[in-house]
């Protein structure tokens, strides 16, 4: 059996942060990020799927154990970001402007290397209901 099949493990993490340009003023700030270049930050409950295709295991059936899955993810996402300022609390997001979209990539990053070559990898985030992401694309 050669066909793919798209394994999804959704979690939800708590976190703030503020879109804003450091070299910008607060007024430039405000006009292009609106509401979310609040000097004193906003959260989000945010929804992440993880995707992970591949062709399943002969033997387990698996793609991937999504016991090990909601694991990685535990380690790579919810532990680093989860009840998190993003801005003020996190390595990556201290120069990076923690958007729906850079969120997302620094997520795919930090699963990828824990996955093997074979599996494709997708990150959808859900910043609400209605905003969402995917990457890759």
């Amino acid at each position: 059996m050669n066909q793919k099949v798209a394994v999804f493990r959704k979690e939800h993490f708590n976190a703030a942060h503020r879109l804003f340009c450091a070299d910008w003023t607060d007024e430039k700030n405000k006009q292009v990020f609106g509401a979310c270049a609040n000097p004193n930050y906003h959260g989000h409950n945010y929804e992440l799927v993880v995707q992970v295709t591949g062709v399943p295991d002969p033997i387990t059936g698996f793609v991937i154990n999504t016991k090990d899955l909601s694991t990685i993810v535990e380690e790579e996402v919810k532990s680093r970001f989860d009840h998190k300022n993003l801005n003020l609390d996190t390595e990556v997001f201290n120069k990076l402007n923690p958007t729906a979209e850079n969120i997302a990539i620094v997520i795919y990053n930090l699963i990828r290397p824990r996955l093997s070559e074979s599996l494709d990898l997708k990150i959808r985030l859900y910043e609400t209901e209605r905003n969402f992401v995917d990457y890759p694309a």
